[in-house]
């Protein structure tokens, strides 16, 4: 809640007139760009009005220029520009104006006039907001989901390769079929490691889902309602609700958390409501509504799916090797995948080894699937998600369908359906061809260990089903990037990438040395730290794709560095001097790579031009991948920065080095900027995917600053011809 108050306080008390003190906060879901602009505009504004501020920054890697309380006790407001939740519980006391990032970047001196007579932020209140949108943006909902899909993926590949470790190390084949690992012995060990690694999987999920709905006091509830969910004994299930039920335990917990937060209570009770009374009450309620009320439908569902496939023995194979392989793929591990796989093991005692088989067939299509289509469309995914493409290859052949969770839980409607149809195919095969196996396990693993019979259609089942899967979840994710690419450009509003949604903070006013410095922590070079934050790019990242080791411009052959094709009696100018032109972006960036006029008029002509202007220098290999990857990068989110710039780029080995462009659009291009601007210059960055180096930090951290000069700007504007762009680029150092 909040309350007025009167003039705002001064926060010096010796009697004499002090310049006004206030601080800001800045933060957007991703932590990257947005983050950075807001933090540089906010500062640039305050310090034109002779105003002290100083700005936190909450990015991916943490917070940096943390607001200490000796910073706080002597504000005189704060401003929060923030697409993401901030703690406030520390400016209590304090005039708060809690706005969208965006608005840190369009409208730094009306904030600054607002925080004025904001209200004061009280002890389990929320500060007062603005209502002016920033543009369309995901929803709390998905915000969520991905929060805890990032935060899982870690436990997923250590737990799975831990387990698929100490199976193909240390286990070795029983006489009944199968691999055993030696209780006792250290390939056990390991083993157990991978087993609380997915153990804890589900309660992460559930948990990081809760905490970005109704932050730190939504944690416990949301982890512990997760493990509930998981923990099938608790409400008379042979399963566990999987990760499907720690997703509704984790909404269930935030939201839940977001009510009481919102009941009114005595103010002595206030300080202990988010470490005591919020968690205790969410998580009892919660913890119980799931036990009585959720849990008692799986069980009933549980026990009548079972009951239904045992009817369904004598009916034909292919049928019911298709729904086996439905119910497997739907949930990876969840109560319908155990259904199945408990059906078809407890049949093995009987004789009957035939639909364990399908199962068999069935379990490793979906993280086989999901891996191989990382490596078939490889611009559809982030880098992040392509690594775990390949843990999850990794998994499928050990028979561990849990190893493509993290790509359900992120895309849903598109992976599940995949996963379903290609399981459904290899279940069908290896009924139809009387696949049988003799343990209760699957994947490629049981059959090299002699558990399978019919061991060339088992293969072929998996083969055809990873196939299908792997195509149709390519099918689908393209369509749903080919629309959201079309919202976009229609609605001219950013979107963030898929799986960059974790983070909490970073920061300094100085925003460009500061990207620089996550870029570094993060070992990831122009995708990383330029992409996401709404969709939008660090004006920093003209420089960061300059890493690693300077190509001479003399060794490229660029006019203008002493070329003996000069005439005699020319006399360049200063900014053509062959000593000055290579220290332009540490050379990344020559009078090769600079067009003063644009031809063509939409962005992805633009990338398809600017291209072909870096290929002049030899270092782009394959032009097709680079503009490919330049535009999958601008279908994660615009890389139009506002202030008529835009900085399109592509971490991608279709270069054989690290090199930048710039060139000019007279007319500007339509480039979906946050503040409205069409993109009038540009910057193009390719860097291979190894690409590093401090020295080109410093550069991004230079450039940064630079564009956010206007008068800088206006004379990269105003330069006559390439040489004189260059000469104006120096300026960067």
């Amino acid at each position: 809640m909040t309350s007025t108050a009167g003039p705002p306080p001064t926060g010096h008390g010796d009697g004499e007139p002090q310049r006004l003190r206030l601080l800001a906060v800045t933060a957007c879901p991703t932590g990257i760009a947005h983050t950075y602009m807001a933090a540089e505009k906010l500062a640039q504004a305050a310090e034109s009005r002779g105003i002290d501020m100083k700005v936190e920054t909450q990015g991916s890697i943490g917070a940096e220029n943390v607001l200490n309380d000796n910073d706080v006790s002597t504000a005189d407001g704060v401003i929060v520009a923030a697409d993401k939740d901030v703690d406030l519980s520390r400016f209590v006391g304090k005039r708060v104006l809690m706005v969208g990032v965006a608005e840190g970047i369009r409208h730094p001196e009306r904030l600054i006039e607002q925080v004025r007579s904001a209200p004061v932020h009280t002890a389990g209140g929320t500060a007062a907001a603005t209502t002016t949108p920033a543009g369309r943006e995901r929803s709390v909902a998905y915000k969520a989901l991905m929060n805890g899909v990032s935060y899982m993926i870690p436990f997923v590949v250590v737990g799975g390769l831990l387990i698929a470790i100490s199976l193909s190390l240390g286990g070795h084949p029983d006489p009944s079929g199968g691999l055993v690992i030696p209780k006792d012995s250290f390939w056990m060990d390991v083993n157990n490691i991978g087993v609380i690694g997915f153990t804890l999987m589900v309660p992460i999920l559930s948990g990081y889902i809760a905490y970005a709905i109704g932050d730190r006091p939504a944690l416990v509830p949301g982890m512990i309602g997760g493990w509930i969910a998981n923990t099938g004994s608790l409400y008379d299930s042979k399963a566990g609700a999987g990760f499907i039920g720690a997703i509704v335990t984790g909404f269930l917990a935030g939201y839940l958390v977001l009510w009481i937060k919102k009941v009114r209570v005595p103010k002595f009770v206030q300080p202990i409501m988010p470490i005591i009374v919020i968690p205790i009450m969410a998580t009892t309620a919660l913890g119980l509504f799931f036990i009585n009320v959720i849990g008692k439908p799986i069980s009933w569902v549980f026990e009548h799916l079972t009951s239904w496939l045992g009817g369904m023995t004598g009916t034909s194979a292919i049928l019911l090797g298709t729904i086996l392989g439905l119910m497997i793929a739907f949930d990876m591990g969840g109560p319908v995948n155990k259904t199945a796989f408990l059906f078809g093991a407890g049949l093995i005692a009987t004789g009957n080894q035939a639909v364990m088989g399908m199962c068999a067939a069935a379990i490793p299509v979906m993280p086989l699937g999901q891996g191989l289509a990382t490596l078939i469309r490889q611009r559809l995914y982030t880098e992040q998600e392509r690594e775990t493409g390949l843990a999850s290859l990794f998994m499928g052949c050990f028979g561990i369908s849990e190893g493509a969770i993290p790509f359900a839980a992120a895309r849903p409607a598109q992976v599940i359906p995949a996963n379903m149809l290609g399981g459904a195919v290899a279940g069908a095969i290896a009924g139809l061809a009387g696949v049988k196996d003799a343990v209760p396990h699957g994947g490629p693993i049981v059959a090299v260990l002699g558990a399978v019979s019919g061991v060339p259609m088992f293969f072929v089942a998996v083969a055809i089903g990873t196939a299908v899967t792997a195509v149709t979840t390519v099918a689908l994710v393209d369509v749903s990037e080919r629309k959201r690419r079309g919202e976009l450009v229609g609605h001219g509003v950013t979107v963030e990438p898929e799986l960059a949604l974790v983070g909490a903070g970073v920061g300094t006013p100085g925003a460009g040395a500061v990207v620089a410095e996550q870029w570094a922590v993060r070992g990831e070079t122009v995708t990383a730290s330029v992409a996401g934050s709404g969709g939008s790019s660090s004006p920093a990242a003209s420089a960061v794709g300059a890493t690693a080791g300077a190509d001479s411009a003399a060794a490229d052959g660029a006019p203008g560095f002493g070329s003996p094709a000069e005439e005699p009696g020319m006399s360049p100018t200063p900014e053509v001097l062959p000593e000055a032109l290579p220290e332009v972006l540490s050379g990344y960036l020559t009078e090769q790579t600079v067009k003063v006029r644009l031809d063509a008029g939409d962005k992805e002509a633009v990338i398809r031009e600017m291209a072909g202007l870096l290929a002049r220098t030899g270092k782009v290999v394959d032009v097709e991948e680079l503009v490919a990857t330049a535009l999958r990068r601008e279908a994660q989110g615009t890389t139009g920065l506002g202030e008529e710039i835009a900085i399109p780029h592509a971490k991608t080995d279709a270069v054989s080095a690290p090199v930048v462009g710039f060139a000019r659009s007279a007319e500007g291009v339509e480039w979906g900027s946050l503040d409205g601007t069409k993109a009038r210059l540009v910057f193009m960055i390719a860097v291979p995917e190894a690409a590093a180096g401090d020295e080109h930090l410093r550069i991004l951290a230079l450039l940064s600053r630079k564009l956010m000069d206007a008068g800088f700007r206006e004379r990269l504007s105003a330069a006559g011809d390439e040489s004189a762009v260059l000469g104006v680029l120096s300026e960067v150092g």
